[in-house]
């Protein structure tokens, strides 16, 4: 029942990290606040729950939470940044300093305007560490580029490379022809050109972009500029006007275009969205009822396709100036353009957040390098939740208007699976303890039935994972999580548990009949036979045989040559914890060759000798690691070899 308790703490971690990616803050904060209760890394969950209630608006809860969290061993420094401005959010400006300047000490940089008493609490703790990150994208021109959605592994996106035609193409209700659809691999590494076009009734003489598609693949809704048998249509300012079209797929051609009931000849009505189920379509509009300059809107779409219900996103997403391209991820987060909210330039890119009741309460700033000093749209986000596109003019692109994909880090996850060394069979409830570089514990599990285990880390960092079981020896493994690739979302450490002496075992035997000296046994209750080989010792920094322990090694011989010539044995050695890891490493393995080299010498045939490993100081014995003070006798109980038996016919 531990075990299968403990693997639905990993579950619900992994899910509450993927509502928390994809902006969905109260149902993250159930979870995670479960995970606490569970003192299931809680130290990691704590911070994101502390992280979701700043989202929410919530500082007296966010300030509760954060207080715990600067507490923590090796907290990253952004959170007392975060701190900072919780109690800010609570106007407790004295105490919000304090953690500031902490936040200066330890490397943070702060902005002038960071700390105005009237800036926007979530997007200032959102903006306190980079949360996106920018990958390169292939299949920019020189022209305008934007509106890249991706599918089913296709890439559609808006051009206006065919004619080369290169104006600004944001909330231009006079924009000029030749914008045209095309598609593409999402992995392709090259250009694309006129043979990219989209097929089908979808492309015009006129604009034509950007598209949206149901999750079945069988629907389009796209824009295309207002004209009726091949004519341009006005409105009265002798303006032609956006329309959103609906499309058909057909034997794998897009057919039977359809002008919905939500155009008028008179406004604008494009940047088609969808949200999860396809039930709602957004889009924006500088129609009659809004707030000024172009809204995001919403309508139902009914089973049958008739749109109702028309309704106004709301002041807290519409301003008086211009708000387009919608964009709605798999958990109904609306995304959007404005140049209305606060920003950084011109046109920024904004996040909503949903309060306990699912209204939107209020917007984040998705921050650098998303947004920039130019225009920042048309933001998509894919099913994973951490990977997308948006569109800028930004200095350094290739045309007027490029697409950029972007990545939101994920979480890093190390997991393994402990194993017998003998019978190489999962170890359940071995204890696993996660320590950082300077030795601090930070967090700790049991494996589950099948010995596998799986611990959240930061990134950037050193660590030191340990398993350990009353009937074996520790193991342990030192690993890194710098300079990893950001798709790598998990780093394999295994660990392999050997039986302390006292409880090593004979495996496979079939014989009934061992009586080497004192150091072959029975075990009558189980009928399994067990043995200990003693093992040889070693002067420190030596991997020479003594004199001592070669009669020892004879014994082996014996057993090995005359006694038992089917049994085969695993040589393992060992250091003590003085040197560093490498050097020991080193020794430990002469160590193994120079056994192995005797019992070699000594008439024993290789084939009966599976494997001879050193493994450093990975293994101690008793309590004399790193740091600790211990007699030379107690040390010289760390440099051995040991041999294990494996096989016995």
């Amino acid at each position: 029942m531990l075990s299968i308790s403990m693997f639905s703490q990993q579950g619900k971690q992994k899910r509450a990290d993927t509502l928390f990616n994809k902006f969905s803050f109260v149902k993250a904060a159930e979870v995670y606040r479960e995970l606490i209760a569970n003192n299931y890394n809680k130290d990691y969950a704590t911070r994101k729950l502390a992280d979701c209630y700043a989202f929410l608006r919530d500082p007296n809860n966010a300030s509760r939470y954060y207080k715990n969290v600067v507490k923590q061993e090796n907290v990253p420094i952004e959170y007392y940044y975060k701190y900072a401005q919780s109690l800010r959010g609570m106007k407790k400006y004295d105490e919000s300093q304090e953690w500031l300047q902490r936040y200066k000490d330890s490397g943070g940089v702060v902005n002038a305007n960071d700390f105005s008493k009237d800036i926007n609490f979530i997007t200032s703790v959102f903006g306190a560490k980079q949360q996106y990150f920018l990958d390169r994208v292939y299949f920019n021109s020189k022209y305008s580029d934007f509106g890249a959605f991706e599918q089913n592994g296709k890439v559609y996106f808006t051009s206006s490379r065919d004619e080369g035609v290169a104006v600004k193409r944001l909330y231009g209700w006079n924009e000029q022809p030749f914008l045209d659809i095309y598609v593409t691999d999402a992995k392709t590494k090259r250009n694309v050109d006129h043979s990219a076009k989209l097929k089908g009734d979808i492309n015009s003489i006129y604009h034509d972009g950007p598209v949206t598609i149901t999750k079945d693949g069988r629907t389009m809704y796209f824009s295309r500029n207002n004209f009726k048998d091949q004519i341009e249509v006005k409105d009265k300012k002798g303006l032609t006007n956006m329309k959103i079209y609906r499309v058909t797929l057909r034997d794998s051609i897009w057919k039977d275009v359809e002008d919905l009931s939500i155009n008028g000849d008179e406004f604008s009505t494009q940047h088609a969205a969808l949200n999860s189920d396809d039930t709602k379509l957004y889009f924006s509009s500088d129609r009659p009822g809004g707030h000024g300059g172009s809204d995001i809107w919403v309508v139902n779409i009914n089973p049958d396709g008739t749109l109702t219900d028309l309704k106004n996103m709301g002041d807290v997403v519409n301003t008086e100036s211009a708000e387009g391209f919608p964009f709605i991820n798999n958990e109904n987060t609306l995304f959007f353009s404005s140049d209305g909210h606060t920003g950084l330039g011109l046109l920024d890119i904004f996040g909503t957040i949903k309060g306990e009741n699912d209204e939107i309460v209020d917007v984040i700033n998705l921050g650098v390098p998303v947004n920039s000093n130019s225009d920042d749209f048309s933001f998509a986000m894919n099913q994973d939740g951490i990977t997308g596109y948006f569109a800028s003019n930004r200095k350094g692109g290739r045309g007027s208007d490029d697409i950029y994909a972007f990545h939101r880090v994920p979480s890093l996850e190390v997991e393994g699976v402990v194993t017998d060394a003998i019978n190489t069979k999962p170890v359940p409830k071995a204890m696993i303890k996660l320590f950082d570089d300077k030795g601090n514990q930070i967090a700790y599990m049991e494996t589950d039935e099948n010995g596998f285990y799986q611990i959240n880390i930061d990134r950037n960092k050193d660590y030191r994972i340990v398993a350990s079981q009353n009937k074996y020896i520790d193991d342990y493994r030192d690993f890194t999580s710098k300079n990893l690739q950001t798709e790598l979302t998990n780093i394999n450490a295994n660990l392999l548990l050997n039986p302390k002496p006292d409880v090593v075992k004979l495996a496979d035997l079939n014989t009934t009949n061992l009586d080497y000296n004192s150091n072959i046994t029975s075990q009558d209750s189980t009928g399994v036979k067990s043995a200990e080989l003693n093992p040889i010792y070693f002067d420190f920094e030596k991997y020479n045989i003594l004199k001592e322990y070669a009669l020892e090694l004879d014994k082996i011989v014996k057993l090995m040559t005359s006694d038992y010539p089917d049994m085969v044995i695993r040589i393992e050695a060992h250091t003590d914890s003085r040197g560093t890891h490498e050097y020991n490493d080193r020794l430990s393995t002469n160590r193994a060759n120079s056994t192995y080299n005797y019992l070699i010498s000594k008439g024993v045939n290789p084939s009966r000798i599976a494997e001879h490993k050193g493994y450093g100081e990975r293994r101690l014995i008793n309590e004399c690691a790193d740091g600790v003070s211990c007699d030379e006798a107690k040390h010289q109980l760390n440099r051995r070899t040991e041999f294990i038996v494996i096989k016995m016919e």
